[in-house]
């Protein structure tokens, strides 16, 4: 008997755990990339030397002027002058996506999915309205699909550069606590939330002058008040996704629940309520509805979300959201999306889940990730805070003779325990989950961005991978020596992040 193939394998697990007549599915393509690219083994590189540090400091990078030869610098200097730095990640972005878009032809040739596709598009099914096109994923090279069970039985042998199928998962509005303003910030913190003042934003902003002037940080969440006074003329792009990544025409800036106000506060706020609650207040956001606040939202809806943002050229993504999970494997979804935005020198910054210990939520467990824990004004790690070992027992993306490959998470922890910040309707409240953490680090990138010249000295995966060793390798380091399940390697301080910046010449 012939042994099944990977693909095969997830669709009888996917027929064995569905038992509905149809099952929405997503499907990813193979082939663009060429086998290991400069972009993976770079990225496996930064994972190795992350495995074996027993301190933060062991990853900072090195200085700028050693580490860019003469010719490299020489050959930046010529792409930009005839195209200029704009023009120049302008045409890679477009390059990425044309990439993309390319593998998905074969299953849009292939008579089953047209066939699928067609009735996808019928009028006459409320849940799937026509549409003059079907939802197509260019960062993570796929497209959802709502096949009948012999359909999907069948598609892995009529369509043989399928990389996976993954289940269009339905994810809930991440569960956060309702918890009173911190005595901190009544007893010996009065200008700014106690998680702008322990990660070091105040003093960021004025030893440099940086309070994210001229960076957009992407969100994906339930949405955003964009008429509450911390958010006024903050929102720069806004748009909306249904649950089969489809473009909701005509949507307007709105928050289906709490969640992504609050997360938009501890990004961008102000000070009107008498606190600052945003750690990069003159940074602009990119907004886009992923998450109903009743219903909840789909994988697709995320991954649409994300090709969205890349179009818009933010400069961090910022995650507050994500499926819980038990195994110790983490699902592949995110992976390629992850890598393209890698590839764009965008940095994905994702909640690590609150269902505690020994758990993780993906994305924010994918392994190119930077995930984030929670902690407390004590420095204490949140009980509901997760992490944990996981295991890479197959992937396209790796040397197989590293596999099966182990890597722990979080990468690291940042406030997460009774933030306060905006919530629709012009009021604030503090709140507590890895949904509250994970906005201080991507705000943290931002004032990062703002305060150096990484934009201007590194593109593509080389910036990715400088914020990253930045941010992770410049934290207080907390709890066992080097990456644990609970801090990562310890809590975000974004002062020394810039000052390592700085001082290594960027």
């Amino acid at each position: 008997m012939t042994p099944k193939t990977p693909v095969e394998r997830q669709v009888e697990r996917i027929l064995d755990e569905h038992s509905d007549d149809e099952v929405e599915v997503i499907v990813q393509m193979s082939g663009g990339r060429g086998g290991l690219t400069r972009l993976e083994r770079t990225a496996m590189e930064t994972l190795g030397r992350r495995r074996l540090s027993l301190s933060p400091r062991e990853i900072l990078p090195p200085s700028y002027q050693k580490r860019v030869t003469k010719q490299e610098k020489e050959e930046t200097v010529s792409v930009r002058a005839r195209l200029g730095k704009a023009a120049a990640e302008t045409m890679a972005l477009a390059r990425i996506q044309e990439m993309g878009l390319q593998t998905l032809h074969p299953l849009l040739e292939n008579g089953l999915v047209r066939a699928a596709l067609a009735r996808m598009a019928e009028p006459a099914r409320k849940s799937a309205p026509s549409r003059d096109a079907v939802s197509r994923f260019w960062t993570s090279r796929s497209m959802p699909l709502r096949l009948e069970r012999d359909e999907l039985r069948q598609l892995p042998e009529e369509v043989g550069e399928i990389r996976a199928i993954h289940v269009n998962r339905r994810l809930s509005v991440p569960t956060t606590l309702d918890t009173r303003q911190h005595r901190v910030e009544s007893e010996d913190v009065l200008v700014s939330t106690w998680g702008l003042e322990r990660i070091k934003a105040l003093a960021v902003w004025g030893a440099y002058g940086a309070r994210g002037k001229g960076v957009t940080i992407g969100l994906l969440d339930t949405g955003v008040d964009p008429t509450h006074p911390d958010l006024n003329g903050k929102v720069a792009h806004w748009a909306e996704f249904d649950s089969l990544g489809n473009l909701v025409s005509g949507s307007k800036p709105h928050d289906s629940a709490e969640h992504g106000t609050h997360c938009a506060g501890t990004l961008v706020g102000g000070r009107e309520s008498g606190r600052f609650v945003g750690i990069a207040p003159e940074a602009k956001l990119a907004a886009a509805l992923v998450l109903d606040g009743d219903a909840g939202g789909t994988d697709a809806q995320v991954l649409a979300g994300i090709d969205w943002l890349l179009e818009k050229k933010v400069d961090v993504i910022s995650l507050s959201l994500g499926g819980w999970m038990l195994d110790a494997e983490a699902a592949p979804t995110y992976t390629e999306a992850i890598l393209s935005c890698t590839a764009a020198g965008v940095p994905v910054v994702a909640a690590i889940g609150n269902e505690g210990q020994q758990t993780t939520g993906s994305p924010g467990n994918d392994q190119f990730a930077l995930s984030i824990g929670a902690t407390d004004p004590d420095d204490r790690v949140a009980g509901f805070s997760g992490g944990r070992t996981l295991v890479l027992r197959e992937c396209d993306y790796i040397d197989p003779k590293f596999l099966p490959l182990l890597y722990s998470k979080p990468d690291l922890s940042a406030p997460g325990v009774a933030v306060y910040s905006s919530v629709p309707g012009g009021t604030w409240k503090a709140m507590s989950g890895t949904s509250m953490a994970t906005p201080h680090v991507a705000g943290a990138i931002a004032l990062l961005l703002s305060a150096t010249d990484i934009r201007k000295k590194e593109t593509g995966p080389q910036r990715t991978f400088l914020i990253h060793d930045l941010i992770t390798g410049s934290v207080e380091d907390l709890g066992e020596s080097g990456q644990d399940h609970r801090y990562g390697f310890g809590r975000l301080d974004v002062l020394r992040a810039i000052d390592f910046a700085v001082e290594r010449g960027y």
